[in-house]
């Protein structure tokens, strides 16, 4: 059977982009679709925006830190208006880029929705049908408002963070993943004043325990209220935002409420149910270790499949799949011992295993330290940095390792390397220090703090 394309492709995120351009390099015959923005959840409204946004909100820290160092410095207001400018220019720059390099690779690209009508048909919303040899469904997932007896569309979710047209004077953040706590971290750094509502016992939930615990903490210090064991009871419209009843019995305005209570895939109106393409509960698409769905033809990557939703796991399943069905060289995607990190302030890197999980694993031995660090010691700070690693006791690998710190997302990237890699304390112990640093911490501590 003669097919329209070797490849079609539903979703233009990282993920999806990844894998057509890789596959057309390689001499398919590649389509992709795309019914919003090219870039993805990452490009348009997530990753990258997010971290300018962490930048910027930094420099109000900054500045107050250089005048203890002795600069004659002073901060004035955050200009909302002039940063979302240029970071809109920014965002329409990085599309421009996926736009090229898709174009350069040879893929043909439509600018719209697209389902699918049969195990090799596309159908565009213009009616026009497609077929291929291969269907890759790459769609990402969306912020979800939870269902309430009020109307949770009074509030805002993370995409709408960055369209907004003025940054609030108050806001309250309900949820208490890290999604929550870096908007919590960014919005607190612009001068909003910030309270969260998380309805578990301690925010960050699934990561370290003492490492959430410290994030917490300093999150707290800095002057985010934080609310645990507390959700929304009402909410309603009122003169100077919304008016919003918490279960802890508290009442208060704000001007707005962002609901950051988690992510779904993709997959409603997909036409998902013309072929055998099966769903689980949240609604992602189920799929093997080769990222194949039940129809044989049909694969799904990334976030729309909820399996560790990252833009470098999507990209690395694009390549993989790839090399699955174009190369001919069945390549299982790999999602043991990812770094990952959460850009709060301080940051958090993390790789491995937590305390928590790896004690019910086994017997381990904890180094951990917390400090002070010079920057911040030197001027009477208050901030305070974690270093911890997890490691089994009977063959002295590291199992996992914690950073909580200023620039904790650059640490943990060449601090995962060898906790892949499968080191040892020992061999941590063998590299010589970097005096003075924080991260030299990770190579000098002796003595356990405590086993399990």
């Amino acid at each position: 059977m003669e097919f329209d394309f070797d490849l079609f492709v539903i979703g233009g995120g990282s993920g999806g982009v990844r894998a057509a351009r890789v596959a057309a390099a390689g001499g398919a015959k590649v389509g992709l679709a795309e019914e919003s923005r090219m870039g993805g959840t990452c490009v348009i409204r997530g990753c990258v925006p997010k971290k300018l946004m962490v930048f910027a909100s930094g420099y109000r820290d900054a500045v107050g830190e250089a005048d203890d160092y002795g600069w004659d410095v002073s901060v004035g207001d955050f200009d909302w208006s002039k940063f979302s400018t240029r970071l809109n220019g920014e965002l329409d720059r990085l599309e421009g880029v996926y736009q090229k390099l898709l174009k350069n690779s040879g893929v043909e690209t439509f600018d719209t929705r697209a389902v699918i009508a049969d195990a090799h048909t596309i159908e565009l919303a213009d009616g026009t049908k497609k077929t291929a040899k291969h269907i890759l469904i790459a769609t990402g997932g969306r912020p979800v408002r939870p269902d309430e007896n009020f109307d949770t569309s009074l509030a805002m979710v993370s995409d709408d963070i960055f369209k907004m047209e003025k940054l609030p004077k108050s806001i309250l953040i309900v949820g208490g993943g890290y999604i929550a706590c870096e908007f919590a971290c960014i919005l607190h750094g612009l001068g909003v004043e910030v309270t969260m509502f998380y309805r578990g016992a301690q925010i960050l939930r699934g990561f370290d325990d003492e490492a959430r615990g410290l994030i917490a903490e300093m999150m707290a210090h800095r002057g985010i209220q934080i609310h645990t064991g507390t959700n929304i009871l009402d909410m309603k419209k009122s003169d100077d935002g919304l008016w919003v009843k918490g279960t802890n019995g508290s009442e208060h305005s704000f001007e707005q409420v962002l609901y950051a209570t988690g992510r779904a895939p993709n997959t409603e109106a997909l036409g998902l149910e013309n072929v055998d393409v099966e769903v689980g509960r949240r609604g992602e698409i189920l799929v093997d270790e080769f990222s194949q769905t039940g129809q044989p033809s049909i694969y799904a990557i990334g976030d729309v499949t909820n399996r560790v939703n990252l833009t470098p796991v999507a990209i690395r399943e694009g390549m993989a799949f790839v090399e699955t069905v174009f190369n001919g060289n069945p390549t299982p995607v790999d999602h043991e011992l990812i770094p990952s990190a959460v850009f709060t302030q301080p940051e958090m890197g993390t790789v491995g295993m937590s305390e928590e999980d790896a004690r019910d694993a086994g017997p381990i031995d904890i180094y951990s330290t917390s400090f002070r660090p010079m920057q911040q010691a030197f001027i009477e700070r208050e901030d305070r940095v974690l270093m911890k690693l997890v490691v089994c006791k009977n063959t002295d690998k590291v199992l996992g390792c914690h950073i909580v710190a200023p620039a904790a997302g650059e640490m943990i990237q060449l601090a995962g390397i060898a906790v892949k890699m499968g080191a040892t304390k020992a061999q941590f112990d063998q590299v010589c220090a970097v005096h003075p640093t924080m991260s030299e911490e990770l190579v000098t501590m002796k003595t356990p703090v405590r086993s399990a």
